[in-house]
């Protein structure tokens, strides 16, 4: 008998073992048949943001046309997930606007993100965001899987409009090599069982439960890449009688949403962030994170009002408490009534007493009730009331990039005075107004008759502000009376058309060098020359709505080298520039200038200051006095620069009246160099002489 079992035994294990190998070759089998599915890239609209979708690494396909400046971008090189994904591609140059594929890596958000121009496309700047991405050629690593299918935070994507195949959140299917191995153990509990007879128990349905797929996320879920600033949508108290603002909201049901906490500025480094990870900035998961609903950000602002605005409150003793509370009123008027946001007005408020003090720059506060807010928790400083001292603080050091002044935003201050100054403000208001500063004043109660005496500087706000016209002073007979200003003021700094200091002596003009390519100059000198126009084309901000540079060169006849609406930056220009080719001749000078003022500036923009820089070598062969005459009288503002052998007494005919200013005689072409910080400082002190009414 023991040797029948022995023998069933040995069977037993024989025929497991030969199972076994089978069923593993057998899979071995089966995977060399797998075969290895296709990639196939999914593409999305120009309108899919980066927050959108959740796979922290894929490749997508863009479509043409994402050039569209409706697709917005913020950041550079680094987006923000607000982003356009196809928009940031085309900014970043990966792309052009006919569309491609393109790799795209999610990364940890930033404290901030500059704007700027590429490729077409006007990025945004932002102060922060949750979370941001780099775009990349579409060049996969090697043994890594990109998703055929990318996976959306809601199931209403806007990338199904494109025949992209989407999918709601949720974990991969088991593979089938899984379920052999599952299949297997099975066999050898058998195996097992007929051997030795021992009854096992039957698996519970509990247990089997605990390997199906999990639920997925409902349908709808708030977006990922909802903003750093906020998570609730606030009514306006306008709106919203006897309510108070910025606390609560009601949501269709009835539910109160309460105010989440403020979060730090401060974000983790780029290289502390987790794909897949969730930014928040919150300790806890708000409310709203429950919601069916998908929730917009926070407004960006209102893009017909884009102004840098500084208020430089009066915190001297003399104002009191009383009135100092009414004058915060007003600032919170302001900030209620402006809807402060990055593409929009930005705000920040600088005390004055004794010395001025910033409470908090541009960047500090990116919506209006916050602004508020910290409007609120101002306290009077105390001390004399220095104004000018302030007007030289803000000049000097609020409109910086650092404190989140943007180069596409006019700088406006708003100066409030109770009675007068106890310093001069006549000298650090025009440095203001040179550095493209628009002043506003607001005084309230004046000096009576008594008390002129003590005024350091009569007629102090029409010597501040940016111009006479009476659209930049407000005087207000009464505390009790500031309030009516609101209105009027908001409309005002709004009206960007009209912020005349917004135009300075490097930004509003149209530049037109007229370039002598006669014999006499000769190759190197020519080059010399050229290298000259660059210098002083440096000293410009270029652009198609700031200072504009078009070239004429001459000899007997005139070429066109560019218009003024040829090139919009400052490298093409500068580019354009050292592409000239000399030209060699004889010198009409004369007819030169007839030539610029027909095909350069009678092209130029009617706000545009209209300047000519001529420079030349040598005596005219024809006369220059009636051409020269006949810029003058268009208005158009001659500069004359004479080398080596050119006539004095031609320049001072060509040059705009007085002559002194705007000729200049140069012994040789080397020295030109020289000349030209003296030359770029009188045409600022023409433009800022100008009349301020």
């Amino acid at each position: 008998m023991r040797t029948v079992v022995l023998t069933m035994k040995a069977s037993v294990i024989e025929m497991f073992l030969v199972l076994l190998v089978t069923g593993v070759h057998s899979n071995k089998e089966t995977s060399k048949k797998m075969k290895r599915p296709k990639f196939t890239v999914p593409q999305i609209n120009c309108d899919v943001k980066a927050g959108k979708i959740i796979n922290p690494e894929f490749i997508v396909k863009c479509p043409a046309g994402c050039q569209d400046p409706k697709f917005h971008v913020y950041g550079t090189d680094v987006y923000a997930s607000y982003s356009s994904v196809c928009g940031a591609a085309i900014h970043s140059g990966v792309l052009d606007n006919s569309g491609g594929k393109i790799l795209v890596r999610k990364v940890a958000g930033l404290s901030g993100y500059k704007g700027s121009y590429s490729n077409g496309v006007q990025s945004l700047s932002l102060p922060r965001w949750r979370e941001s991405f780099i775009v990349l050629e579409s060049k996969p690593k090697k043994g890594v899987t990109y998703p055929s299918a990318l996976t959306y935070s809601s199931s209403k994507s806007p990338a199904a409009q494109a025949g992209d195949t989407t999918k709601a959140y949720q974990r991969p299917p088991i593979p089938a090599t899984t379920a052999q191995s599952v299949t297997l153990m099975q066999l050898l509990a058998v195996t097992v069982a007929v051997a030795t007879p021992t009854i096992l128990p039957r698996p519970s349905p509990s247990a089997a439960s605990t390997t199906s797929i999990p639920r997925p996320e409902p349908v709808g879920q708030r977006s990922q890449e909802m903003d750093l600033w906020s998570t609730t949508t606030y009514t306006s108290s306008q709106n919203r009688p006897g309510a108070d603002p910025g606390i609560q909201r009601q949501d269709p049901s009835g539910a109160a949403f309460q105010k989440p906490v403020r979060a730090d500025d401060g974000l983790g480094e780029m290289d502390s962030w987790k794909p897949g990870s969730v930014l928040l900035d919150e300790g806890r998961v708000p409310k709203e994170e429950l919601s069916t609903q998908s929730l917009e950000p926070v407004p960006l602002g209102d893009p017909n009002c884009k102004i840098d605005l500084s208020f430089l409150i009066d915190g001297s003793t003399s104002i009191g408490k009383r009135r100092f509370r009414i004058q915060k009123q007003l600032l919170a008027g302001v900030a209620q009534a402006l809807d402060i946001g990055p593409a929009g007005p930005l705000m920040g408020v600088v005390q004055y007493g004794d010395n001025p003090a910033t409470h908090f720059n541009l960047k500090t506060h990116m919506n209006s009730r916050d602004l508020k807010t910290a409007i609120e928790k101002i306290t009077q400083r105390g001390g004399l009331s220095n104004v000018g001292r302030a007007i030289s603080f803000v000049t000097k050091n609020f409109f910086s990039k650092a404190n989140g002044n943007r180069s596409s935003a006019p700088n406006v201050v708003v100066v409030m005075v109770d009675g007068w100054p106890t310093d001069k403000v006549e000298e650090a208001s025009r440095l203001a107004r040179e550095s493209g500063i628009n002043i506003f004043f607001i005084t309230i109660e004046g000096a009576a008759e008594n008390e002129k005496q003590y005024v350091v500087e009569p007629n102090f706000a029409n010597k501040a502000v940016c111009r006479t016209n009476g659209f930049y002073s407000f005087h207000v007979q009464s505390w009790f009376g500031l309030h009516k200003t609101l209105q009027p003021l908001v409309k005002r700094v709004c009206d960007t058309d009209r912020l005349a200091c917004s135009k300075t002596c490097l930004n509003s003009a149209d530049i037109g060098f007229v370039i002598d390519g006669s014999s006499s100059v000769g190759t190197g000198n020519f080059r010399t020359v050229l290298q000259f126009v660059t210098n002083l084309t440096k000293e410009f901000e270029i652009s198609d709505t700031d200072t504009r540079i078009g070239a004429v060169q001459y000899t007997y006849e005139q070429r066109l080298e560019f218009g003024f609406d040829q090139y919009s930056s400052k490298p093409d220009i500068l580019s354009a520039i050292k592409r000239v080719g000399y030209w060699s001749g004889g010198t009409s000078t004369g007819a030169a200038i007839n030539f610029a003022l027909e095909q350069l500036f009678k092209k130029s923009k009617p706000n545009k200051r209209k300047l000519m820089i001529l420079i030349t070598d040598g005596r005219s062969y024809d006369d220059v006095r009636i051409p020269a005459m006949a810029a003058h009288l268009k208005g158009v503002i001659t500069y004359a620069i004479g080398v080596a052998w050119a006539a004095q007494e031609e320049l001072e005919v060509i040059a705009t009246h007085p002559a002194r200013d705007h000729s200049f005689f140069v012994d040789e072409f080397d020295n030109l160099y020289q000349y030209v910080p003296r030359i770029i400082r009188n045409i600022c002190t023409e433009f800022n002489s100008q009349p301020r009414n």
